[in-house]
């Protein structure tokens, strides 16, 4: 995929009805011969358009008009660049636990959770937020999570949580400023929910940092595994991680978390974890499928705003 097509398709799936701000600067990029070829400097995994957007935010720059991004990105390139070239796409969105509590709450109790992917680790709290979906609230606590599900009952409670850990080339400290500051430029400019949702998530990972391992997921998995107490389930669980990863790598990950002990659960776009037989997605937007130990339970969405389960 080229970069122009790929900020358009970003436009088109992700942004369309979630980020207006976002949707206009994709396409406007898409069409910016300049931007393009300064982007076309970086290797391919940089070409991602919520890391540029990101940066830019980073850095305090406009991202609300095409106009204004596009005089601050030539004109402060230099810095920009420099980011882009050792940031990577974190964000770590704790509202994605809605859409896994369906799968966590059902397994056998207590859960011992390890995170592929983990960021700064605000998934690892599953047990810790709450939830509503419709009218429907579970847990308590903050931040609420809010999540349209379909096709499948609220869970009847948070899951038991004893240990939990988090697996990351390059994990987040939730305790760094810097760090928490990244977390929130990766967030849309009109989502102030999101980031509310992102202070609460820090203060709860804060007060109880969970265990993070500098690493990678094939190579150091099993390891941090053994770690978790043998008088619990064992969960590895991973969201929006593995379009990241190259393929053949992907491959190796999953053949070996199938021989790990406890359950898989995975999120992940249907091209990046392909699955055969899947039914249409709801709608035109970017879907995720929800796997438990590979099989394909439910479209989710990416932020975790709504679970269609299949029928």
């Amino acid at each position: 995929m080229t970069i122009a097509a790929g900020f358009i398709e970003f436009a088109r799936r992700e942004t369309r009805g979630v980020s207006p701000a976002y949707e206009r600067l994709s396409l406007a990029v898409s069409r910016d011969d300049e931007l393009l070829a300064l982007l076309g400097t970086l290797p391919p995994a940089k070409w991602q358009p919520n890391v540029l957007f990101g940066v830019v935010r980073f850095l305090g720059g406009p991202v609300d008009e095409p106009g204004a991004f596009r005089e601050y990105t030539l004109a402060n390139w230099p810095a920009v660049e420099a980011q882009l070239r050792v940031r990577v796409t974190q964000t770590n969105e704790a509202g994605r636990c809605a859409v896994l509590l369906p799968v966590l709450a059902a397994l056998p109790q207590p859960l011992a959770l390890l995170e592929v992917g983990a960021s700064a680790g605000l998934c690892l709290y599953p047990d810790r937020y709450a939830y509503r979906y419709g009218d429907h609230l579970v847990g308590s606590g903050e931040p609420v999570l809010d999540c349209a599900a379909t096709g499948v009952p609220p869970p009847g409670g948070v899951p038991q949580v004893v240990w939990r850990a988090g697996l990351d080339l390059n994990p987040l400290d939730v305790t760094d400023p810097a760090d928490v500051a990244w977390l929130d430029a990766l967030i849309w400019p009109e989502h102030a929910h999101r980031r509310a949702r992102l202070r609460a998530a820090a203060a709860v990972a804060a007060a109880e940092p969970p265990l993070l391992v500098r690493g990678d997921l094939v190579d150091d998995l099993p390891a941090l595994a053994a770690r978790a107490p043998a008088d619990a389930t064992l969960v590895v669980f991973h969201t929006s991680v593995l379009y990241l990863v190259p393929a053949p790598r992907r491959q190796a990950f999953a053949a070996l978390v199938r021989e790990l002990p406890g359950h898989w659960v995975a999120n992940e776009a249907p091209e990046v974890l392909p699955y055969a037989g899947l039914p249409e997605p709801p709608g035109d937007a970017l879907h995720h499928v929800l796997a438990l130990d590979g099989t394909p339970l439910a479209w989710t969405r990416g932020h975790g705003q709504g679970i269609t389960w299949f029928a």
